[in-house]
């Protein structure tokens, strides 16, 4: 029994005790007042009677004469009058049924009066003794009026006593329940203050719920800072503060092979007369040239989504734009940019030489490298500034406009040309975890199996990401239902899905459906997409928990400084991206950042999965580190695991 219904209870234990006891006591004293006034009645109407008939000649015709008149009047249960040896000289008993009061009542309130006598004189001798009670109906009634109205006045006044309360208890009980909730939200992994109630007792505990809150929260944020500062130091350029080769080309690996990859634009910079630079102008100067150069170049990659600028060597620099586009004319537009900052240093001479090149989902990386480089190398052979694009040849046959797109993404779903494919997670001993399960779709019954990155970037510009999704918790949750034995199913959710007003109410309706098989299932929003849409991915976990779901983020790691703002979300997992994990075998600074990462997540709950492992030294790696999990190209589901 909660604490609340307990103080509710003993407050209206209480209540009925004290109004109970208020209203015994107020009877018991009516009913000895009136008990001592029947008393006092009866003795004097048998003083009055006796001295009536005294004042005579008493004889039995006339004592029995009085006492039937005054009988009559129906005031009296009882007049009796004895001679000297107790012979019944006359005698009237009331045989009325009228009691004044219910029968129950009165068995459980008897008053007992005591009968009036007097004596009847006749001149000096004793004519007998008159024994007199005086009706007690009327004591009853009394009685009864009196108990009728306390019970009255005594409910309203408990009604009132019960809303005053209620009223304490709810301003009691709103602050702790903050509190409680407060708890709850630690052990949920959500770092969260309260307001201090006005309860000085609660008070207290709330002052000391947010001081643990702020150690805990303070703790983490240290951590992190020093992990961030790791991070940096073993991905990033400590002079431009771009991307380093390995770190770059980790990320380029991943835009090519994940299954949700839409292709994108790779360019290639070279630095024009750097050493001449360093020659006339000296170390200083040539540090500030890298350094402006280093900014445009971020500029260039901050304006795509993901996008990802680089310093491969000491001239060399590569943005990495995860998008289809024009290519060049990126290429023209960031080479107007590094002419105007170059031209303090340079001495009109030329300042850069760009390679750019498109790619599609699934490239091999040598082939582009080698494909864009060779356009770097024939721009550069034309000494001044300059671009040159490495051609692709577009192969199939895809819808071009908006309009082709939507029919054939919503004559997919219509006729189910919707499927999940597989791909295993493993546990840190090696056995199966859960399966990460992408959507594929085609446009036709005989056509090709197309991955995410194929249509997902048009549809979330159509806004049919919501209807794709759905598609794909539907069929996750038949496989789960269909394979009890699995331990759990990930599905990918767009987090442009998430801003849908309409898309949380059918999710949730979608997984009450299948109650039974929810506890296994694992929805998943990309890192980008979670920050981008805070406050509607909260809401998503906190509704999803509610269904037994496990939440996580995947491609984690980006924005890793941002993680203090993940504090209040309340989900269970991260999935790193796949470019802090390709060679973490053979980097230490990464390995470093991974295992210090794991050991924040494990203190506030979470579990760390890697995704795009490539090989078994990976995967050890990684163990070593605290991994929970892996999933990726070198990841193989061991047999009965």
């Amino acid at each position: 029994m909660s604490m609340y219904r307990q103080l509710w209870l003993a407050i209206v234990a209480s209540m009925l005790l004290a109004l109970g006891g208020s209203l015994l006591a107020s009877l018991l004293s009516a009913r000895g007042y009136l008990a001592s006034q029947l008393s006092i009645k009866n003795t004097d109407n048998a003083t009055a009677l006796a001295l009536s008939l005294s004042q005579g000649n008493p004889d039995a015709v006339m004592a029995d004469l009085v006492v039937a008149s005054l009988f009559d009047s129906g005031h009296y249960e009882l007049i009796r009058i004895n001679d000297p040896a107790g012979k019944a000289i006359t005698e009237r008993v009331s045989d009325a049924k009228d009691a004044g009061a219910p029968a129950s009542f009165i068995r459980v309130l008897p008053i007992a009066a005591t009968p009036g006598q007097a004596q009847i004189s006749d001149g000096w001798k004793q004519f007998g003794t008159v024994t007199l009670v005086s009706h007690s109906r009327f004591a009853y009634g009394a009685l009864w009026k009196s108990a009728y109205e306390m019970v009255f006045a005594l409910t309203v006044a408990g009604v009132v006593g019960g809303l005053l309360g209620s009223m304490v208890l709810g301003r009691i009980r709103k602050p702790l329940d903050t509190v409680i909730e407060q708890a709850k939200a630690i052990t949920q992994r959500r770092f969260v203050t309260v307001a201090e109630p006005q309860v000085p007792e609660l008070q207290q505990l709330a002052i000391a719920m947010n001081a643990t809150v702020g150690r805990l929260k303070s703790m983490f944020e240290e951590e992190a800072s020093r992990l961030e500062v790791v991070r940096q130091e073993a991905n990033f350029d400590p002079l431009t503060g771009l991307a380093n080769r390995s770190h770059f080309m980790a990320r380029l690996r991943q835009c090519i092979d994940a299954e949700d990859s839409v292709g994108g634009s790779l360019v290639l910079v070279r630095l024009a007369n750097l050493a001449d630079i360093n020659r006339r102008l000296g170390r200083a100067a040539t540090d500030d040239f890298l350094k402006a150069a280093g900014a445009v170049i971020a500029a260039c990659a901050d304006g795509v989504p993901s996008g990802s600028g680089a310093r491969l060597n000491g001239a060399d620099f590569a943005v990495l734009l995860p998008a289809r586009r024009a290519s060049f004319a990126v290429g023209q537009d960031l080479l107007q940019q590094l002419v105007r900052v170059s031209a303090p240093f340079v001495d009109g001479q030329a300042c850069a030489w760009l390679g750019v090149g498109q790619f599609a989902h699934g490239e091999d990386l040598g082939a582009l490298l080698a494909r864009v480089d060779l356009a770097l190398a024939t721009a550069e052979a034309g000494h001044a500034d300059g671009v040159r694009e490495a051609l692709q040849e577009e192969a199939d046959e895809m819808p071009r406009t908006a309009e082709q797109w939507s029919v054939m993404i919503l004559r997919a779903l219509e006729h189910g040309w919707v499927r999940l494919i597989s791909f295993p997670v493993v546990n840190a001993e090696g056995g199966l975890s859960h399966r990460e399960c992408p959507l594929r779709l085609m446009f036709d019954e005989k056509g090709e199996w197309l991955p995410a990155g194929r249509f997902l970037p048009v549809a979330e510009r159509l806004k049919l990401t919501p209807a794709l999704d759905l598609a794909a918790v539907q069929l996750g949750l038949k496989e789960l239902r269909a394979e009890p034995l699995l331990g759990g199913l990930a599905i990918n959710l767009s987090a442009s899905s998430l801003l849908d007003p309409q898309f949380g109410p059918r999710l949730l309706a979608l997984i009450d459906a299948h109650k039974d098989v929810a506890g296994r299932l694992w929805l998943e929003v990309s890192e980008a997409g979670a920050l981008q849409h805070l406050s509607a991915f909260k809401v998503l976990c906190t509704e999803l928990k509610g269904q037994g779901c496990r939440v996580g983020l995947e491609h984690y790691g980006d924005h890793f400084s941002q993680i203090g703002l993940l504090h209040e979300l309340g989900f269970d997992y991260l999935k790193v991206d796949a470019s802090f994990v390709r060679g973490v075998d053979t980097n230490a600074g990464n390995a470093a950042f991974l295992k210090g990462l794991c050991s924040i997540a494990h203190n506030i709950g979470l579990q760390v999965l890697a995704e795009g492992v490539a090989t078994s030294a990976e995967l050890t790696a990684l163990v070593g580190l605290g991994f929970d999990g892996a999933t990726g190209p070198g990841v193989h589901e061991r047999v009965g695991g």
